[in-house]
Formats: structure tokens, C-alpha cells, sequence
């Protein structure tokens, strides 16, 4: 008897520690997961800002291409235009020349209207957006720029798409504004898995070591925004032989992926 109800006594026990080790354990993996939850919703958040970010960036960006249109090209336009009228009313048969500046004027214009229709810009595909930034470059006479490649074999994300465009679109900036390059090229590889794209210039190049270049010319904004999509993004420079990039984007990438920057030294 005294047997038994020490085996119960035993057993009580076990079970009582059994039962505090099982609230124990349950307690341990609450916290981690509601921290884990947490961990995620911030990090959705954080992607949220960053692509509002990156939105208003391409904005800003569309907004000074506007500008540049107005300015350096259908404002010379008519300007010529004006100049052809004055000569035209002394001589007629320069009426041909004021017919052709202004039918010039309003293909320009039809092409701003791209960049101005917010639905127009929307409906492009990625190598859409990245062929009309190439026109514009050739037809302000920004740099001599040329594309290749194939289109698009699926659909991608949006959101996606607007990242990709804000990486190449940072690099065609730095093209034009530092690089005194006169020649761009980008080659495009969309397959079923990945897109592939590799733009370079023959610009003067840079040191890619030196830290103050990197800040300039706005590779931390590029590497972020990889990581925001999981790209992995290959810059080379080399003073004197220009510079290149190539972006690489397998789809159904998560944000949390871990990016890769690799960065060659010369």
C-alpha cells in the first residue's frame, strides 16, 4: 500500500514537472513566434516605405526628364520654328521648313506624353520603360545609347518591376551626369526563371575603392535597392575603360532574401 502511493506520489510528480516543462516550452515558442511575427511585419512595413520611396524617386526623376524635354528640345523646336516663320514671310518657299520643325514639335510632344500619363506608364513592361529612357537619351542627344536583347517570357510583379527600373535608372543617371561616356549599351535576358540585364558605358571610370565615389554616385542607393527584391547586382569600373553593371533577378524572390553586391576592385 505504502508502495503504491509512493509510485502515485511519484507519478503525480513527473507529471506536475511534465506539465510545467510542456507550459514552459509552450511559453518559449509563443514569445519567439509573436517576436518572429513581429520581425515580419516590420520588415513588410519597411519594404512598404522603401518601394513608396523608390515610387516617388522615379517621380521626381520623370518630373526633371519633363523638364529636360521642354527645355533642350521642344522648346528649341519652337523656337526654330518661330525663327523659320519670320524668314518664311520673306521668302515662301521656306514654308516647307517651318512645316517639317513643327510636325517634329508634336512627335516630341506625343513622346513627352509618355512620360506625363501616369496609366501610360503603368501599362509599359519593364523593357518598355528601359527603351523609351534609351529613345529619350538619342533624341536629346544625351549619349549615343542602344538595346538589346529579348522581352519579357512573364509577368512581373509591380512592385518588382518599379525596383528594377529605379537600379537602371540610378546607373543611366550616373552615365550621364559623371562619366562623360558617349556611348551606352544594355543588353537584356528575360528567360522563364530570371531576367538578366547588363548595361555599360565607356565613360573616364572610377576608383571603386574609394568609399566617397561609392556615396557620389549612388551605389548604396542601388545595393539597397536590391535588397529589397533579392538582386544580385554586379558593378565593375575601371578608371579610363568605363564602367558596367549587370543585374541579375530570379523571380519569386522574397524580400527577406539575402542580396548579393558584388563589387569587382581594379
Amino acid at each position: 500500500m505504502e508502495q503504491q502511493e509512493t509510485a502515485i506520489l511519484i507519478a503525480s510528480i513527473v507529471l506536475v514537472v511534465i506539465i510545467i516543462l510542456l507550459i514552459f516550452l509552450f511559453l518559449i515558442f509563443q514569445k519567439r513566434k509573436n517576436s518572429l511575427l513581429l520581425q515580419q511585419r516590420e520588415a513588410k512595413r519597411e519594404f512598404e516605405r522603401a518601394i513608396a520611396q523608390t515610387q516617388i524617386e522615379i517621380r521626381e526623376e520623370t518630373l526633371r526628364n519633363i523638364s529636360w524635354e521642354l527645355h533642350d528640345n521642344i522648346g528649341q523646336l519652337l523656337t526654330l520654328a518661330k525663327i523659320q516663320i519670320g524668314i518664311a514671310q520673306g521668302q515662301p518657299e521656306k514654308l516647307q521648313e517651318v512645316t517639317d520643325t513643327i510636325t517634329k514639335s508634336l512627335t516630341e510632344l506625343r513622346s513627352l506624353s509618355k512620360l506625363i500619363n501616369p496609366d501610360a506608364i503603368k501599362s509599359l513592361s519593364l523593357s518598355e520603360a528601359i527603351r523609351l529612357e534609351i529613345e529619350r537619351f538619342n533624341r536629346l542627344q544625351f549619349i549615343e545609347a542602344s538595346m538589346t536583347g529579348n522581352s519579357e517570357v512573364r509577368k512581373l510583379d509591380s512592385q518588382e518591376e518599379i525596383v528594377l527600373f529605379r537600379i537602371l535608372q540610378e546607373f543611366f543617371t550616373n552615365t550621364i551626369k559623371h562619366s562623360k561616356a558617349t556611348k551606352l549599351t544594355v543588353h537584356t535576358t528575360f528567360t522563364k526563371d530570371k531576367i538578366e540585364i547588363k548595361a555599360e558605358d565607356n565613360g573616364v571610370g572610377f576608383d571603386i575603392t574609394n568609399t566617397k565615389t561609392k556615396q557620389g554616385i549612388g551605389l548604396c542607393n542601388i545595393q539597397n535597392r536590391g535588397k529589397l527584391i533579392g538582386a544580385e547586382i554586379g558593378l565593375h569600373s575601371e578608371i579610363g575603360k568605363g564602367t558596367s553593371i549587370k543585374l541579375v533577378y530570379f523571380y519569386k524572390q522574397k524580400p527577406e532574401t539575402s542580396p548579393k553586391l558584388s563589387i569587382i576592385e581594379t
